[in-house]
């Protein structure tokens, strides 16, 4: 399970409307983009964060075909496309990876600056200065429970030390290489005496819980929760709470915030330096970076990188605010700086391997 389904219909008011209409994608940008043959993007589940609905808007509004390669393919796996499939029209245009991978990006010069319209409402914590990539939206850790095999829902990251929870605790993937699950060891930090300077305390964390035989290597996925393989998943919050949803009638599905670690990261959007289709992948950024892009996103429970601007701005209804978790939760949240992630993904890297062998 890479990347999941999502909010009641989309509600757009007067208000809404008009805040569209002011952040109007440039024509210049549209009339250059349909020359290009269609737009290449990579993974992207159109059950994660209303992908789906995002994709197929793009596409009907544009007139432009997209093609998205490997749907669950890994942050890691999105990087190594740009340089293998270099000069090759099936090459990927635009990507969606982990704050730290877009890092990665910049430094292997993989990645196109590009600066949307919207780009002075994108908070800095959550861009590149030279527009190399811009975070697009952002979650924060939550745990995922499938009641009808967890009869105690856990509140905690010590509570996943219980016996009770033998063999049910996974992560969205493995944590070198996806985003997800390398969030999850850093909330575990937080939990644990760590800190955004030191994300060790969660390796040790999970080196802990693999001791006590209470987690899973199985990479989660619906159908492990479903089956009861993986009834507690460490995901992001928009991913849990689309489950409930998702998982109604076959499953009861209930998402927590850990009290102990509440950590937010976003995701970051980028054009590839090798972009086949470089138009139709600018006119991408403008669409998810406007308005009517960021609130498809939160369609799928993902908090819109633009949300504070939105919300001061009037744009977003009261209906869709209201689907939310209670806000107190997110008063918690910390977000890594660029340098942070950095130190944090070389040190996984290192420890990782060596204490969950």
């Amino acid at each position: 399970m890479k990347k999941l389904p999502v909010l009641s219909a989309l509600l757009v008011t007067g208000v809404a409307v008009a805040a569209i209409a002011q952040n109007a994608i440039p024509a210049m940008i549209v009339t250059n983009a349909k020359k290009d043959a269609g737009l290449n993007t990579i993974a992207l589940p159109e059950d994660w964060a209303n992908y789906g609905e995002i994709m197929s808007t793009f596409q009907k509004k544009y007139g432009l075909k997209i093609t998205n390669a490997s749907p669950q393919a890994s942050s890691a796996e999105e990087l190594q496309a740009v340089k293998s499939l270099k000069g090759q029209k099936r090459g990927p245009d635009v990507l969606d990876v982990g704050p730290s991978f877009a890092i990665q990006g910049v430094q292997e010069k993989l990645l196109m600056a590009y600066k949307p319209s919207t780009w002075a409402s994108i908070p800095d914590s959550a861009k590149d200065k030279d527009g190399n990539w811009m975070g697009n939206y952002f979650g924060v850790i939550s745990f995922g429970v499938n009641t009808d095999v967890v009869k105690n829902v856990p509140k905690s990251f010590a509570d996943l030390l219980k016996p009770e929870y033998k063999g049910m605790v996974a992560l969205n993937g493995n944590p070198t290489t996806a985003a997800a699950a390398f969030s999850g060891v850093w909330a575990a930090a937080l939990a644990n005496g760590g800190s955004l300077d030191n994300i060790q305390p969660g390796v040790d964390f999970f080196a802990k819980l693999k001791a006590a035989g209470n987690f899973t290597p199985v990479a989660a996925s619906p159908a492990t929760v479903q089956s009861g393989q993986t009834p507690i998943v460490i995901d992001w919050d928009y991913l849990n709470l689309a489950q409930t949803k998702a998982m109604a009638g076959k499953i009861n599905y209930k998402t927590v915030v850990p009290t102990d670690g509440v950590y937010g990261s976003h995701y970051a959007t980028a054009i590839s330096a090798y972009a086949p289709n470089p138009n139709a992948a600018k006119l991408w950024m403008e669409f998810i970076a406007s308005d009517e892009g960021q609130m498809l996103f939160l369609k799928g429970y993902a908090h819109p990188i633009r949300f504070n601007d939105m919300v001061k701005r009037g744009v977003i209804p009261q209906a869709m605010l209201s689907e939310l978790p209670d806000a107190a939760v997110y008063n918690k949240v910390k977000f890594a700086t660029p340098t942070q992630t950095t130190k944090a993904k070389e040190t996984l890297s290192a420890s990782w391997p060596k204490q969950m062998q």
